[in-house]
């Protein structure tokens, strides 16, 4: 056993020790982003990018749909749990985040949003400027709760995790001949990261210093994806693949500048790509069996309004499937990817 692993199985023996005395390893956890991460804001937007009917949820601890884009938990979910906290952090815009219980954290994502404005307004979602605007708000009522103090010692030893981008690529550049019959994948890749190094400018100059962020997944491997650009195959795309790659190395160089000038940020990029693409492409390793089509409906395309009670073929199991729907990963696969997230985000909690 190298030192290395050493380090982190003490950690996380240290992490169990402090879970199970009832003391979260954060005072917050702030989620901010895309429908990977959208536990209800939707819900109370007027888009059509929705998941508050069944069958999403179905398997969820309430058994009921929330406006999570799964049939159970998020990934962030698990990672809420992993960090000790005994509840997950509410939807902005739904009325359980009142109170003391935004104490913990909030979370501000909205299906369909992006790092690229438009995208957001394309589909009626919360842009990030949105969300921003909210966790300002957030904070104000954290200072009024517990005073100003408290409250920075809350914002800077919390962690802001941010899951971006895919929409931006899915649901807007690639389907979308203003955008890509002018910019390049790459033109466009830069654009998107001039968003997210002012996001992340703007959440450390509000004293936020635990940052955490997602990469591109591995879009070409997408049921919905195949479906739409595979052009009649059963195979990843792999221009959607290289793309998402040359996407998650320009976002690995920024966020390698971003910790050069902001003196005390704590900036991990978290790999989703990998550990996705191997869930897909080695399923059997991990316990699953089908990672081609999703569970619900025909499994090739549906998502949001078009998987729904009366999608027929929907799976009657979803534990040994890797995606939920069309675009979105299954609870069991998102605890796999929780767990790496856990893996590899030591600097966020040490």
């Amino acid at each position: 056993m190298d030192f290395l692993t050493s380090l982190l199985c003490g950690f996380l023996l240290a992490m169990v020790f402090s879970v199970s005395n009832g003391d979260p390893l954060v005072p917050a956890l702030c989620i901010f982003g895309d429908s990977v991460v959208d536990v209800g804001n939707n819900n109370n937007l007027s888009t059509l990018i929705k998941a508050n009917f069944p069958p999403y949820g179905r398997d969820f601890v309430t058994h009921k749909p929330t406006g999570r884009f799964c049939n159970g938990k998020l990934a962030t979910d698990f990672t809420a749990e992993y960090l000790g906290f005994t509840s997950y952090p509410p939807a902005y815009l739904n009325r359980e985040a009142r109170g003391k219980r935004v104490l913990t954290g909030v979370n501000f994502a909205s299906a369909a949003s992006g790092y690229y404005e438009r995208t957001a307004r394309l589909f009626r979602a919360l842009t990030l400027k949105h969300q921003l605007k909210y966790y300002k708000l957030w904070q104000r009522k954290v200072v009024n709760l517990v005073g100003r103090t408290n409250a920075t010692n809350i914002f800077s030893r919390g962690i802001h995790l941010i899951s971006a981008g895919s929409s931006d690529f899915m649901q807007n550049y690639y389907i979308n001949p203003l955008l890509n019959r002018v910019y390049s994948p790459d033109q466009f890749s830069d654009i998107l990261m001039k968003s997210y190094s002012t996001f992340v400018q703007n959440l450390y100059d509000l004293g936020a210093r635990r940052i955490g962020v997602t990469t591109l997944p591995p879009t070409g491997c997408l049921p919905a994806a195949i479906t739409l650009f595979g052009r009649g195959t059963n195979e990843c795309v792999a221009k959607l693949n290289k793309d998402a790659i040359s996407f998650n190395k320009k976002l690995n160089r920024t966020s390698q500048k971003l910790k050069s000038k902001l003196p005390g940020i704590k900036l991990v990029v978290f790999d989703i790509y990998q550990p996705l693409f191997d869930l897909i492409t080695k399923p059997a390793e991990s316990g699953f069996f089908e990672s081609r089509k999703a569970c619900c409906g025909t499994g090739t395309l549906e998502t949001s309004f078009l998987c729904n009670a009366r999608s027929i073929g929907t799976c009657s199991n979803a534990t040994n499937y890797v995606f939920w729907d069309g675009f979105h990963p299954s609870q069991s696969a998102n605890e796999k990817l929780a767990q790496s997230l856990l893996e590899q985000g030591f600097d966020l909690i040490s």
